[in-house]
């Protein structure tokens, strides 16, 4: 498969999802291989594939990277979404990690048990209002981008954040204008446009199957 980008991974978000949302912005194309069972996940284990036991992991460039945060650094570099120095880069990391910590909370509510389901969605929802939404609203209302003066991963994992937001609070960008018309700008990169698209390797919101499957597979980490 040399040449090609390879994504393994389940069918589903989960930490890939911001790995194809970079590539996908990047017009990178990609194939993807989907661990359905544990034997897979123990073949790739076994083969030594998995740096660190871990999922998930990309075929790029003649390596095999795991890390899903290394894995996006690597792309936004490549890609020219990384800012222009050193300064723009750490404050790049600075809104990418605030947007990633927001979306690890939403992926992580499907494996929460029902009678606990309802704090969580409240700690999420809180979380949002008060401490995350307020910094990117005040960020967006001097510059169409978060860092800079061009398109960075930071922009691009706000955009999925705020997506995931309104898939389960869909009225919580309600006093927030300039979010708002930041999603506006967002949808108008064609790029972008494509991935948002029905028929894109845009995977759609965890479900029971998706659920029992990475539990299945990765039954150590839930044990």
């Amino acid at each position: 498969m040399s040449g090609k980008v390879v994504l393994y991974y389940f069918d589903g978000r989960g930490k890939m999802e911001s790995i194809r949302w970079l590539l996908a912005v990047a017009g990178v194309e990609f194939q993807e291989v989907f661990l359905s069972t544990r034997a897979q996940y123990e073949e790739l284990v076994n083969g030594g594939a998995l740096l660190f036991h871990q999922v998930p992991m990309v075929e790029m460039d003649g390596m095999k990277l795991v890390q899903s945060k290394a894995i996006m650094n690597y792309i936004a570099g490549k890609y020219n979404l990384y800012g222009k120095d050193l300064k723009e880069r750490v404050m790049i990391d600075m809104y990418a990690e605030a947007a990633r910590d927001m979306m690890d909370m939403i992926m992580g509510l499907p494996f929460v048990p029902p009678e606990k389901k309802e704090n969580q969605l409240e700690k999420v929802q809180v979380k949002a209002k008060v401490r995350t939404l307020p910094a990117f609203e005040k960020a967006l209302g001097a510059s169409q981008f978060l860092v800079g003066n061009q398109l960075s991963c930071a922009d691009v994992n706000f955009f999925e954040a705020s997506l995931m937001l309104e898939e389960v609070f869909p009225t919580i960008l309600s006093s927030f204008p300039n979010i708002q018309a930041f999603q506006t700008r967002m949808k108008a990169i064609p790029a972008i446009g494509k991935f948002l698209q029905p028929g894109s390797q845009r995977k759609p919101p965890p479900d029971e199957v998706y659920v029992k499957t990475a539990m299945d597979t990765l039954s150590h980490l839930f044990k």
